[in-house]
This record gives C-alpha cells, sequence and structure tokens, in this order.
C-alpha cells in the first residue's frame, strides 16, 4: 500500500498525465468537477493506467478539492512512481482525446 498526491484539472479535453503540480501528480481529467463525476473519472484513469482493479484505488482526502490524496493497494511506492513515469511519457497516458494527433491536421 502506498499514498500518491494527485493535483486534478476537470473539464479538460482529454485524460492525461501531465507532469507535476507543487510535488503531486498533475492529470487532467475530461470529467466536470460536479456530484463526485471528476473523483469517480480519477479513480477509473488510475486504475485503467496502473492496471489496477478499481477497488485497488482509494480517494483518501480531497474529495471537494483539486488536490487529492489517493491511496493504491497492492503496489509499492517505488512501483507508483515507476509506473506514473511510464505513463506521463508513454503513449498510453492520453484516453478519450477528441484531439487529431495525425500529422498534417
Amino acid at each position: 500500500m502506498a499514498t500518491l498526491r494527485v493535483h486534478v484539472v476537470p473539464n479538460a479535453n482529454s485524460n492525461c498525465v501531465v507532469g507535476e503540480h507543487g510535488g503531486a501528480l498533475k492529470i487532467k481529467l475530461r470529467a466536470p468537477a460536479v456530484e463526485g463525476k471528476a473523483n469517480a473519472a480519477l479513480v477509473r484513469f488510475l486504475a485503467d493506467q496502473m492496471k489496477l482493479p478499481r477497488y485497488a484505488i482509494v480517494l483518501q482526502s480531497g474529495q471537494i478539492s483539486r488536490d487529492k490524496l489517493v491511496r493504491i493497494d497492492g503496489l509499492s511506492e517505488e512501483e507508483i512512481r515507476r509506473r506514473c513515469r511510464a505513463v506521463s511519457l508513454g503513449g498510453g497516458a492520453r484516453r478519450g482525446s477528441t484531439q487529431s494527433h495525425a500529422s498534417g491536421r
């Protein structure tokens, strides 16, 4: 079990990891910050990117804030950092993007 500090930017054009913000992992999400939709989208996004079941991702604090503390069960802190780096550097970071990334457009 390990914890991860996250800074969420709701209402974005795509779901993606964009780097760091004040020592926290900065994640853009398409979901709005209304009625827990962004929190649910964050749990789905992290579970998908970390290749874990959703129940392994627990929002410990920050339910109504952009700054959140997430507990991730089943991975060490070192493994979480490795996977976060891979997500932010790799092509798997963007999901649900509506933008075209093809050259010439």
